[in-house]
């Protein structure tokens, strides 16, 4: 196996790879170096949920997302999702419970995000996002949640991906199981 990486930037490298199939022949994989992420599912005392817009230039559109980061280096998850939530919202998390993990897309990223719900205080502080993040904090009840997620207002993989596993992990009165 060979590897040379072509790239190495702020947020990702590119790294091409010679590799053996079990096959015996040989393939080339193109794979985009990622530090890990979280993405936080958030959560009001007066129910409703909390998502960020924001223009994301490679797909030439705002979208309709979680509150999400890169983790910096020797970082823990949660501590990561606290910060976010609280950059990006304002928002102090009260209580927050992992939701698991996901790869967003393996075929060529390495990228592991980190999945959170968190209940948050009423009563935000000023959000302080990055210098280069324009965002804008969006409210929305589960109904307004779900005609989204059903009309495709909501398409980003990490946020489908945390609203399926906080569906799946709310018991039948509405509270998380751990």
């Amino acid at each position: 196996m060979t590897s040379k990486m072509l790239y190495k930037g702020r947020i990702l490298g590119l790294e091409v790879q010679e590799v053996g199939l079990d096959n015996g022949r040989q393939a080339v994989r193109e794979i985009i170096r990622h530090g890990p992420a979280v993405a936080v599912l958030a959560q009001r005392p007066d129910g409703r949920f909390l998502f960020v817009r924001q223009f994301r230039k490679p797909v030439e559109q705002a979208l309709l997302e979680v509150v999400a980061g890169n983790r910096e280096p020797g970082e823990e998850a949660e501590t990561c999702a606290r910060r976010e939530l609280e950059e990006e919202t304002g928002h102090r998390p009260q209580r927050i419970l992992p939701l698991g993990f996901i790869y967003p897309s393996p075929g060529y990223v390495d990228e592991r995000i980190d999945l959170f719900f968190a209940e948050v205080d009423d009563k935000p502080g000023p959000a302080r996002p990055d210098e280069d993040e324009n965002l804008t904090v969006v409210l929305l009840t589960r109904t307004q949640v779900e005609a989204q997620l059903r009309d495709g207002g909501i398409c980003d993989a990490k946020t489908l991906a945390a609203w399926l596993r906080y569906e799946l992990r709310r018991d039948g009165a509405g509270a998380l199981s751990p």
